[in-house]
């Protein structure tokens, strides 16, 4: 589902039935759907337009995910709550985009780092034997998605990586980041794999959407190829733990296998399903 499908649902079930009693608003057939997705379904009509509550809904909807986009992030206090809850210390960089406007603009300075950010990580990396994992927290197309679940995804994470030996780099928030500057980030670290964890492009109904890109061997110049990506990580969404349970299943086995990207597959199911269940049809389930 593309972006222009994730809207929000209509809060006015009650009010659309009661419009279309007084012969305002011709309910949908298909309304029944709406109760298993957030997509603008079954809206019904008022003659031939789209009923006033939907309409009002819609546009609501885009002021948000406009919002999300142009929100700055509060790197400071997210650095700070994320040091207390990891005990790992936080870096604040900056991509080689100078500001938000130049970032929406010119996405190839959003993969790089800015001289300043290059040379505070060339300082940290000085242990020749280098980490197992390095975490960039970048703000993305939405920096509302970080600030809300960066900190509690990690906290679930890192209760899993904490029963293993991984040695973890410090933590790096980069302003105006794109997905690929974690590459950056990691090979300036000497890091063996890097997690980038990033604000997607807000949808109609998700302008909270994190998502996760783990990469092996990190170095400038890799391709979406070389990543494997979990998306939609918000409580609406996938939730903390089963983003953590397939993120900490491709940590161990790209780890395992040395590689990651298109050569490695996630097999896994959620902790309370397996791969072989049998998957009912929604449509079965209809009163």
């Amino acid at each position: 589902m593309n972006d222009a499908e994730h809207l929000l649902p209509a809060t006015s079930d009650g009010d659309g039935a009661k419009a279309s009693e007084d012969g305002v608003v011709t309910a949908n057939p298909w309304r029944s759907l709406r109760r298993f997705t957030a997509a603008r379904i079954a809206l019904g009509r008022s003659g031939v337009s789209q009923p006033t509550a939907p309409q009002l809904e819609f546009q609501l909807a885009h002021a948000r995910a406009r919002d999300a986009v142009h929100l700055a992030l509060d790197h400071a206090a997210l650095g700070d709550a994320l040091q207390a809850s990891s005990g790992l210390p936080c870096l604040p960089l900056h991509s080689a985009a100078a500001s938000r406007d130049i970032y929406l603009q010119r996405p190839d300075l959003g993969r790089r780092l800015d001289e300043a950010s290059r040379q505070a990580l060339l300082e940290r990396a000085s242990d020749p034997a280098g980490y197992d994992l390095a975490f960039v927290i970048a703000d993305g197309l939405s920096a509302l998605a970080i600030e809300q679940n960066a900190l509690p995804f990690l906290k679930v994470l890192m209760a899993r990586l904490a029963a293993e030996s991984w040695t973890l780099a410090p933590l790096s928030i980069v302003r105006q980041g794109r997905v690929a500057v974690g590459d950056e980030v990691g090979e300036l670290l000497g890091a063996r794999a890097v997690v980038v964890l990033v604000g997607e492009r807000p949808g109609l109904s998700s302008p909270d959407s994190m998502g996760l890109y783990l990469t092996w061997a990190p170095k400038s110049g890799l391709t979406d190829a070389a990543r494997n990506c979990i998306s939609n990580v918000r409580p609406a969404g996938l939730t903390y733990d089963d983003a953590a349970f397939k993120l900490h299943y491709l940590l161990s086995e790209s780890r395992q296998r040395q590689l990651s990207g298109v050569a490695l597959k996630d097999e896994t199911a959620t902790d309370n399903t397996t791969l072989d269940a049998p998957q009912r049809n929604f449509l079965l389930d209809l009163d």
